[in-house]
């Protein structure tokens, strides 16, 4: 399936990401070594791109995984604080 396709089927369609922002985006992990691309041919034998990740890149994906989930948590405790203390 293609990776656009992909995004949008496990998000449950919240992720509609547009080719002209999808593909540069991989270009720059490539880049940087995080993923690796490769030409080769779909079952429907067209002529497409595939992509994996690195070693080097499932390093990285662990670094900003750990990063989004302490901004995640970080803006929960902001919209949902804690009830006050009423014991003063």
């Amino acid at each position: 399936m293609p990776l656009r396709k992909t995004l949008r089927a496990q998000s449950s369609e919240v992720l509609q990401v547009e080719a002209g922002s999808l593909y540069p985006a991989l270009q720059r992990l490539a880049k940087k070594g995080w993923v690796t691309a490769r030409w080769g041919q779909t079952e429907a034998k067209q002529r497409a791109k595939f992509y994996n990740i690195t070693p080097e890149g499932k390093r990285q994906l662990a670094r900003e995984t750990s990063r989004w989930t302490e901004l995640v948590d970080a803006i929960g405790r902001v919209m949902s604080p804690a009830a006050p203390d009423t014991e003063e």
